[in-house]
Parts: C-alpha cells; sequence; structure tokens
C-alpha cells in the first residue's frame, strides 16, 4: 500500500489489467484513493482519458516534471507531451522485452 499513498499526477505507470496490458501511460488526475485518470497520447487522448483502478496498474517511480508543470499552468497537457513522457520511458520497448521471454 505504500505504493498507493505516493501516486502523483504526472507519473507513469504500466498497465497491468485489460485490454490494453503491458503499455505506458501516464496519471492525469487522481480521482480519489482507489481511482485515477489515465492517458497516454495515442490510443487514450487527454480529452477522452481512462478511469483505471489503482489496483490495476504497476507504478512507475518516475513523474515527468513537464507534464505536471503544464498541468499546473494551464491545466491541460498536450497529446504530443504525453507520448513523448511515454516513449521517453520506453513504453514499446519494455513491452517487446517481455514478449521475448528468456
Amino acid at each position: 500500500m505504500n505504493n498507493v499513498n505516493s501516486l502523483q499526477v504526472g507519473q507513469l505507470v504500466r498497465i497491468l489489467k485489460g485490454k490494453d496490458a503491458g503499455e505506458a501511460a501516464v496519471v492525469i488526475a487522481v480521482v480519489d484513493s482507489r481511482f485515477v485518470y489515465i492517458a497516454d497520447g495515442d490510443k487514450r487522448k487527454f480529452d477522452v482519458p481512462k478511469k483505471k483502478n489503482i489496483l490495476h496498474l504497476e507504478l512507475i517511480p518516475v513523474i515527468s516534471n513537464e507534464i505536471v508543470s503544464s498541468l499546473e499552468e494551464t491545466g491541460r497537457v498536450t497529446n504530443g507531451k504525453l507520448r513523448y513522457a511515454v516513449l521517453k520511458y520506453g513504453g514499446s520497448a519494455g513491452q517487446s522485452a517481455e514478449e521475448k521471454g528468456d
């Protein structure tokens, strides 16, 4: 439960459950102690985020300062910035490494 308390806007997460399992995304809003809104800027745009149970997410100890500052200044973030943050983390590279196995 310690990871749940450290959940913040701008934090990168890996989706564990659902059709997007294995992909990375960014927390764009915290609803309450159980749910957050996530977006990746590609399949899941900022305007249509996915409400996700935090038990279905793996928290990654990386927080995108660019996304946090953009949300604080304007209340919005561009989909390009979301894609960049996910790509910088290596969202698809980690998945292909897992698929290869040993």
